[in-house]
């Protein structure tokens, strides 16, 4: 531009103050260094495009009127007051036209002046009129705008400002086309160009805007990475930087990896994962109103013959026991039986195995636990297990004192005993109903019975028909005839005949199905055992079952929970044990320590038992759930896997059944044979100071067959390897009954008259102990290796 426009002379032109002309400048140019600063071009064009944007016409047709309605002779009018004689003065601005505002037509005053005296006009010009003349002032008179200047500008502001620009531009590029070009073609070729332009900036704008990162709850740092389009050395840098050491495989909580994406420019967003069994399965809960009553179900349990079945066989009217082997019940039933006009639905288990299983597997099915217990035997083992897995059911136990129709039944001393397990008789002030009943002759079934439906009633079990039905699986068994069939139980909804079902990893369409008495039914409502054909594989017991819509999308899940199985299987365990006792204490997880005590002697277990109990503090409550005399079983480490418990043996050691459910459930187990050691391990176990150095290594067992006394040497049994092998120098243990009799050190190990370093499984030896005679035929032989742990 030839001529200089300074700040404050562009302020007059435009009827605003230097100051504002200056922030326009500021925000999307340079700052002037006051108001009598000459204007660049592109500075001009940034003020011009500015006010035009914030000052814009109504419509087109405004900007054309005028354009027809100008004085022809405006431009010459213009020229002559210019070209005035001597003391003539030149336009202000220097010449230039001085813009007018856009949209305001009456605020478009033109800046000559008339000539001055003196002067004379030539001829053939019209004179100059002293009324003000509107005029359209083409802001570009001086050159074409720097539109590079302007757009590399534009490119700062947020692409919804971008979006408005982009009208007004298009007004004035068509406004200037049709002035300068005198019609529409060139307009919009102009216009077609400039979209195009404005649309390549949008794009730029929009790479340069911040990336939205949707965030799970967990999330690996190499899929975060990926996410936020950044390289995984980024991302660890960043982590380190903000105090997290992590790799590119390991996994982080949403809420470190919102700081980390947001410190790295990202938008974060929270994603909600909705899993195929969060479509598939209804789970919401039940409307007040929706609710009705339901029969409550109760389970049956107690020592083998003291009259389980029994007692259902009398209440149903049906002889079961007489046709099962010795009078045990070989499999879990399910009936339904009406008394007084009321429904009680009752699990008839093989005393208490199944109904852990089902435990273990999260099905909380029982509302009622029935304990029966023979008058005539009191208290035995199993009733203790029985009581105990109960109340780690946390269900309410009737005790039902049967066999009262015989003459040496003493009921009195049931109750003392059930006393000190802490089942009080409500005659005696306590809280437990205790029922003397005979399921020979019927004698007080009729009470048990009104017991239950009271227990029901004070607990209001109540459960909603009317919608898709979920429950239980009581047992399932492969039939060669029917295929896979399944007992289940309805604890919610409606089962209707051709429903799909999914348990577990089984999925199905319901077939037929058929109640206790073996008649077909076409629907079940809540607390309705029936049996069912049409699963695809037999599903677990204690699995539960739910209706669905969608068989596809049922399959689908059935895949997916195969495969999580698989990955369990194969991962770490969650269960609790010493090693992880604190830190799953300091986490949170760990509220309740719970532990089985198995002992050689009723005196040991009890004292284990109150030594315990002691270490409970303010973190955590140590919880002895099962203290009994004996072996460690299989039922111990089912009751354990079911409780998140430890089993903890004094002088007693696990069976071989006990030992593969254990490595099969996880299931930590400790030995000792001092009680101090026990209490003082958990103890530092509760403090984070647990360090074990050595670990037990088992090496094989043998069992004694004969034993001899040679003179001179003492008893020598002489053995046959089961499995694993003998090793001279190894640790013995000596076990009758599974509880340990001698545990040191091997004196010798023969072959014949051999002396060998080990005998391996299949062959015979002779073993002498060192200072120890009391041998038997019969017992197990232990061998085993104390490692030390390489910390």
């Amino acid at each position: 531009m030839n001529n200089k426009y300074r700040v404050h002379e562009v302020a007059k032109d435009f009827k605003r103050n230097s100051k504002e002309i200056a922030d326009i400048l500021t925000r999307y140019a340079t700052t002037p260094k006051n108001h009598m600063q000459v204007l660049e071009d592109g500075e001009l064009s940034v003020i011009f495009e500015y006010l035009t944007q914030h000052n814009q016409v109504e419509n087109m047709d405004s900007v054309f009127a005028e354009v027809r309605h100008q004085p022809k002779g405006g431009k010459n009018a213009q020229s002559g007051q210019q070209s005035g004689g001597r003391g003539g003065k030149p336009a202000q601005g220097g010449g230039q036209n001085a813009p007018r505002k856009p949209g305001d037509h009456n605020n478009a005053q033109p800046s000559a002046r008339p000539a001055q005296s003196g002067g004379q006009q030539q001829s053939g010009q019209r004179p100059a009129s002293r009324v003000p003349e509107k005029k359209i002032v083409d802001t570009r008179k001086g050159g074409d705008v720097n539109l590079a200047k302007y757009d590399e500008r534009l490119e700062q502001l947020a692409p919804e400002k971008a979006e408005r620009m982009k009208a007004g531009k298009q007004k004035i590029q068509g406004r200037g086309g049709n002035q300068r070009k005198g019609g529409f073609q060139g307009g919009n070729k102009r216009r077609q160009e400039e979209q195009d332009r404005m649309r390549r900036l949008q794009q730029e704008i929009a790479k340069k805007a911040p990336v939205k990162v949707l965030i799970p709850d967990e999330i690996g740092v190499g899929e975060l990475a990926s996410r936020m389009k950044k390289t995984g050395a980024e991302v660890v840098k960043c982590l380190m930087k903000n105090g997290v050491m992590a790799s590119l495989s390991d996994i982080i909580d949403f809420d470190t990896a919102a700081i980390i994406a947001e410190e790295m420019g990202c938008k974060v967003e929270k994603e909600v994962i909705v899993t195929i069994e969060e479509k598939l399965i209804d789970v919401s809960e039940d409307k007040e109103e929706d609710l009705l009553p339901r029969a409550p179900v109760v389970v049956v349990m107690g020592h083998v013959d003291h009259g389980k079945t029994s007692l259902l066989d009398y209440i149903r009217h049906a002889r079961v026991a007489a046709g099962e082997a010795g009078g045990i019940t070989q499999h879990i039933g399910a009936y339904q039986v009406d008394v007084d006009g009321k429904r009680i639905t009752f699990l008839d288990t093989p005393g208490h195995e199944a109904f852990t299983a089902m435990r273990a597997r999260g099905a909380m099915i029982t509302d009622i636990a029935i304990l029966v217990v023979a008058a005539d035997d009191g208290i035995m083992p199993q009733t203790v297990e029985s009581i105990n897995h109960a109340k780690a059911a946390n269900i309410p136990i009737i005790v039902a004192i049967n066999k009262m129709d015989k003459p040496t039944a003493n009921p009195d001393r049931i109750k003392q005993q059930l006393t000190e397990y802490e089942l009080v008789p409500e005659e005696w002030g306590g809280e437990t109903i205790i029922c003397p009943i005979s399921a020979k002759t019927g004698q007080g079934i009729d009470n048990l019975l009104e017991m239950v439906n009271l227990t029901a009633e004070m607990q209001e079990l109540k459960a909603n028909p009317n919608r898709s039905a979920h429950g239980a699986v009581i047992e399932a068994r492969l039939d060669k005839g029917r295929g896979p069939v399944a007992t289940l139980l309805v604890q919610n909804g409606t089962l209707h005949q051709g429903d799909v079902i999914i348990a577990g990893t089984a999925v199905g369409r319901v077939r037929a199905m058929t109640n206790a008495r073996g008649q077909k039914l076409t629907e079940a409502g809540p607390s309705v055992p029936v049996e069912i054909i049409g699963m695809s594989e037999v599903p677990g017991a204690g699995d539960d079952f739910h209706a669905v819509d969608d068989e596809r999308m049922a399959r689908e899940l059935v895949a997916q929970r195969k495969d999580e199985q698989k990955a369990a299987a194969a991962g770490p365990s969650h269960k609790v044990s010493l090693e992880d006792l604190f830190s799953q204490i300091k986490e949170g997880e760990m509220k309740d320590l719970n532990i089985i005590v198995k002992a050689d002697v009723q005196g040991s277990a009890e004292a284990v038992k109150a030594s315990l109990e002691k270490l409970t503090n303010e973190e955590v409550r140590v919880r002895v759930i099962h203290c009994a005399v004996g072996a460690i079983n299989e039922s111990d480490v089912m009751l354990a896997a079911t409780s998140n418990a430890i089993v903890v043996g004094f002088n007693v050691r696990p069976d071989n059944n006990a030992k593969e459910s254990a490595v099969r459930n996880k299931v930590d187990m400790r030995m000792y044979r001092v009680i101090y050691d026990c209490i003082n391990e958990i103890e530092t176990a509760m403090k984070g100071m647990l360090a074990p150095k050595f670990k037990e290594v088992e090496l094989g067992q043998a069992e004694v067959r004969n034993v001899f006394r040679i003179t001179g040497v003492g008893m020598v049994a002489g053995c046959y390897v089961t499995n694993g092998k003998m090793q001279r120098g190894a640790q013995m243990r000596l076990l009758r009954d599974n509880v340990v009799i001698y545990d040191g050190a091997i004196a010798s190990l023969q072959r014949f008259k051999d002396s060998v370093k080990e005998v391996a499984s299949g062959y015979e030896c002779g073993i002498t102990f060192e200072k120890f005679q009391d041998i038997k035929e019969g017992d197990v032989i232990e061998a085993y290796l104390m490692e030390q742990i390489e910390v």
